[in-house]
C-alpha cells in the first residue's frame, strides 16, 4: 500500500580509489567504486549482456525530506520536472537523443529516496552519460513551465484518489504519524499540491537543497569500457559542487495507546484490514530491518499458518500480505487483508492477533525461519537476469541505507536472523499500545 516499485556520504572527501568487492555467494557481481572529490559516489558492475547497460541515480531525497509546512510533495514533484530539460539540452531534445539510442528511460519516488533510470545500448552511454550530467548540473525550467507540470501532478492525485489504496494509505499515515513526514504520501497533502503552481520560487530551493553530488549515487551496471566511462564521468559530473543543507527530520513520539481509522468506500469493492505497528529505523549495523524482512514472510507468507488458513482453507481473506520495507527513519511494519466479505472482519483480526500473540509467547517454528532466509536470498538472485535487474536493487537498498553494497549486506543480515529474535522483536513492537488498525468498508457491504 505504501507507493515506491530496499554510507554515510562525507563532504568534500577525497577521490577514493577504485576497489572490486569479491564476488560472494550473497551477491554474486563485483561492485566497483570511485568517490570523486565532490563527494558524487560512482558504482560500476560489470555483467555479461553484451551491448547492453542499465544506468541508475539514486537522490536520497523522498517524502521524509518535507519537513516545511505548506511544501508536501516536492520530491516526488521533481521525478517530473528533471526530464524538462537544460539550456544545453531541451525538453524535447533530450527526448530525442534518448528515443533515437532506443533507451527506455524513467523514474520512481519513494518515502526515503529518488530513482532515475535509463536502461538500452552501451553505444549510446556516453550521450547518456553527459546528458544525465548536464541535467543533475542545470536543470532549467521557467515558471510557465512548473505551473504545467504542478497541474499534471494534481491531474495525478486525482486519478490515484479514485482507487482506495491511496485513501487508505493517507488514512494510515495520518493516524500513525502525528510529527514526522512519515504521515504524508510521496504525493503530498492534497491542500499542498493544489498550492504547488504557486511555490516556483521553493521548488529551485528545494533543487539546490537536496541534488547535491555528496547526495547521490550512480550505478551502471552491464557492458561498458570501465576506464572509459570513469574518465567520461569525472569531466561530465566533476565540476557539480552544489553544497548541501542540514535540515532536522522531526522525530515521531513514542505511541502510547491504540489508534484506529475508518473509510467508509463509496463504491463497490472488497473490504479491507490493516495492522501497523511503529518499528525500529534500518540500519545494516542492527538486525532490525533483516528481522522486519523475515517476519513479514514468517506471518503472512505463503509459507504462513495464517494463509493457509485465511485464504486457502476457510477463504475468509482473498488475500493476505504485507507491505512492510526496509525505511531510513523509524516506519510501521504492517500486515494486510482483502477480505472476502465484511462480515468476515472480526474473525480475520482474531486470527492475526493469536499469530502475533502465539509469536510473542516464545513459540516459532525455526525450520520455516530458515527456510524463508533461503527464499528470500535465492529468490532475489534468480530475479537478477539482466543488468536493469540488478541496478533497480542495487539503487533500492542503497537508497535507503547509502551504502553502495547494502544490498549484500542486507541479505547477510537476513541469513543471521534467529528464530528467538523474531519472538524478541513481536514482544517490544507488536503490542496493543503500539497499534494502529485501518478496516475499509465498501458500499454494498463489500462485494464488487
Amino acid at each position: 500500500m505504501r507507493r515506491l516499485l530496499p554510507l554515510l556520504l562525507l563532504l568534500l572527501a577525497p577521490a577514493l580509489p577504485a576497489t572490486a568487492q569479491p564476488s560472494t555467494e550473497t551477491f554474486p557481481y563485483p561492485l566497483k567504486v570511485d568517490r570523486l572529490p565532490n563527494g558524487l559516489t560512482v558504482v560500476r558492475v560489470p555483467f555479461q549482456s553484451p551491448g547492453l547497460v542499465a544506468y541508475y541515480t539514486v537522490v536520497r531525497v523522498g517524502s521524509r525530506n518535507e519537513v516545511e509546512p505548506g511544501k508536501t510533495g516536492f520530491a516526488h514533484f521533481f521525478e517530473h520536472m528533471m526530464f524538462k530539460g537544460t539550456k544545453k539540452h531541451p525538453e524535447s531534445e533530450r527526448d530525442r537523443i534518448v528515443a533515437s539510442y532506443g533507451f527506455d528511460d524513467n523514474a520512481f519516488t519513494t518515502d526515503d529516496f529518488t530513482v532515475y533510470h535509463s536502461y538500452g545500448p552501451s553505444a549510446g552511454l556516453d550521450a547518456l552519460i553527459e546528458l544525465e550530467a548536464d541535467r543533475f548540473r542545470n536543470l532549467e525550467y521557467a515558471e510557465p513551465s512548473f505551473r504545467t507540470e504542478a497541474l499534471a501532478v494534481l491531474g495525478e492525485y486525482h486519478k490515484n484518489e479514485s482507487r482506495p489504496e491511496l485513501k487508505m494509505e493517507e488514512q494510515l499515515l495520518g493516524t500513525a504519524f502525528k510529527e514526522h513526514p512519515y504521515r504524508h504520501t510521496t504525493l503530498g497533502f492534497y491542500e499542498d499540491i493544489k498550492a504547488m503552481p504557486e511555490a516556483y520560487t521553493y521548488s529551485r530551493t528545494f533543487f539546490e537543497r537536496w541534488y547535491t553530488p555528496d547526495n547521490t549515487l550512480l550505478f551502471i551496471v552491464g557492458d561498458f569500457d570501465d576506464a572509459a566511462v570513469m574518465q567520461q564521468i569525472r569531466e561530465q559530473y566533476g565540476p557539480w559542487d552544489r553544497k548541501p543543507t542540514q535540515v532536522s527530520i522531526p522525530t515521531e513520539p513514542p505511541q502510547k495507546e491504540k489508534r484506529t481509522a475508518h473509510i467508509d468506500w463509496p463504491s463497490s469493492t472488497l473490504p479491507r484490514h490493516v495492522l501497523a505497528w511503529h518499528s525500529p529505523a534500518a540500519s545494516l549495523t542492527t538486525p532490525s530491518a533483516a528481522i522486519q524482512s523475515v517476519l513479514a514472510a514468517y506471518l503472512v507468507g505463503t509459507t504462513s499458518p495464517l494463509y493457509k488458513e485465511l485464504v486457502l482453507e476457510k477463504q475468509l481473506a482473498e488475500s493476505i500480505n504485507s507491505d512492510s520495507y526496509p525505511h531510513r527513519d523509524p516506519s510501521l511494519f504492517v500486515l494486510n487483508a482483502t477480505l472476502k466479505d465484511v462480515q468476515h472482519r472480526a474473525a480475520v483480526d482474531a486470527a492475526f492477533t493469536r499469530a502475533v500473540r502465539e509469536l510473542a509467547s516464545g513459540k516459532v517454528d525455526a525450520a520455516r525461519v530458515k527456510a524463508i532466509q533461503s527464499n528470500i536470498r535465492y529468490g532475489l538472485l534468480m530475479e537478477l537476469e539482466a543488468p536493469d535487474d540488478v541496478g533497480v536493487q542495487l539503487a533500492w537498498y542503497a537508497g535507503v541505507f547509502g551504502t553502495p553494497d547494502a544490498l549484500a549486506r542486507h541479505l547477510q543480515n537476513v541469513a543471521r536472523v534467529q528464530p528467538e529474535q523474531l519472538v524478541s522483536f513481536a514482544r517490544r513492537y507488536l503490542t496493543d499500545s503500539n497499534l494502529t488498525v485501518l478496516t475499509l468498508t465498501p458500499a454494498a457491504g463489500g462485494k464488487p
